[in-house]
């Protein structure tokens, strides 16, 4: 793992994160799933550091079932209890309860839409947005169409899906495209696309 490379601003030493950066962030996602656990884990990170929630990630996977949507539908009150007491993962009882609830409509904007993937990359048109900022200054927390997108979402019974919830959603899955210009992803990722 090269440290010479030049990351955006945001990453860290840590080898979680420069991976993370390095061959998932700002990739375009379209696999229902993935999308359904991006969206859970952006739900959890809300108020915390997106690094705490990636060092937690493969307890999420275990303890949410592989974000199998139709199995975290059926949790009950004793797998609710047993998730408010896994040290495992972030044991907040409201994101719990809304990763639940999301996970029902999520199922619905699937028979709603034929796919999760259709529906959120609705938003941009199916492609992805490219900002080019050139550093922290340039970086926004939400946008008209994040304000849109939980708009929407909230319309179809998500919880814990605020705009910036969203547009770190957005940033997360492809959607939108905020490596900044002096990082080496920027120009691999927009070749890779032809943007």
């Amino acid at each position: 793992m090269s440290t010479t490379k030049s990351r955006c601003f945001w990453v860290t030493k840590d080898p979680i994160y420069i991976d993370y950066h390095d061959k998932e962030w700002g990739r375009p996602i379209h696999d229902d799933k993935l999308l359904f656990e991006f969206l859970v884990l952006e739900s959890f990170q809300a108020g915390l550091s997106w690094l705490t929630v990636l060092k937690k990630r493969e307890n999420f996977r275990k303890a949410f079932a592989n974000f199998d949507a139709k199995k975290i539908t059926k949790f009950d009150q004793h797998k609710f209890d047993k998730l408010m007491q896994d040290a495992g993962i972030i044991r907040n009882r409201l994101k719990i309860e809304a990763a639940i609830n999301n996970a029902q409509c999520f199922l619905e904007i699937q028979k709603k839409f034929g796919s999760f993937d259709k529906y959120v990359w609705s938003f941009t048109g199916g492609k992805t947005l490219v900002n080019k900022p050139k550093d922290r200054n340039d970086y926004q927390a939400k946008t008209s169409i994040s304000d849109a997108m939980s708009k929407d979402m909230g319309e179809h019974g998500f919880k814990f899906r605020g705009s910036t919830i969203c547009y770190a959603f957005m940033q997360a899955v492809g959607i939108v495209d905020d490596h900044t210009t002096d990082c080496f992803r920027c120009k691999k990722i927009r070749v890779n696309q032809n943007l």
